[in-house]
């Protein structure tokens, strides 16, 4: 009267009938091989370079990447490169709400400039120091008059 030695509960090989695997389709999907032509692998590694970090929504089936300099590609094909990346340990992986965020480390930022033959001077973005488009010390002389914009603490102009 054991539970253990009825159908329900059945672990290991399965009986002589039932040969064939039940596989989600989701996952017969990312267990095919994929084959990505080097044109487009080249096309994502250049613009991961370039950004320094790419988001990729988690969603083998859809048609197009989301970003728009990777519009032609499927998404499927960026999620796999990126995949392959992060397990060489060239990107860092952040899975949020579906959306995966990856980061280029620097030993991908070496690996990509020994892929894509770019001298050592280049630098993907999120590295770069923006510069401001101001001069800094444009707003240095403008508290000079006594005059103040905003509300602040009045300095005696008011009831008194």
């Amino acid at each position: 009267s054991s539970h253990f030695g009825s159908s329900h509960f059945r672990l290991g090989r399965p009986s002589k009938g039932s040969e064939s695997k039940q596989v989600t389709p989701l996952a017969a999907d990312l267990a095919a091989m994929v084959l990505i032509s080097k044109k487009e692998k080249r096309q994502i590694l250049e613009h991961l370079f370039q950004e320094g970090v790419i988001c990729v929504k988690k969603d083998a089936r859809a048609c197009r990447h989301n970003e728009q300099q990777l519009e032609a590609i499927p998404n499927l094909h960026v999620m796999m490169v990126l995949r392959s990346l992060c397990s060489k340990a060239f990107v860092t992986e952040t899975f949020n709400w579906q959306w995966y965020y990856y980061y280029l480390t620097n030993e991908g930022i070496d690996y990509l400039r020994g892929v894509l033959n770019l001298p050592p001077q280049v630098m993907p973005s999120t590295l770069t120091k923006q510069r401001p488009t101001r001069p800094a010390l444009a707003g240095a002389d403008q508290g000079a008059s006594g005059e103040g914009k905003g509300w602040g603490k009045g300095k005696g102009k008011g009831k008194g």
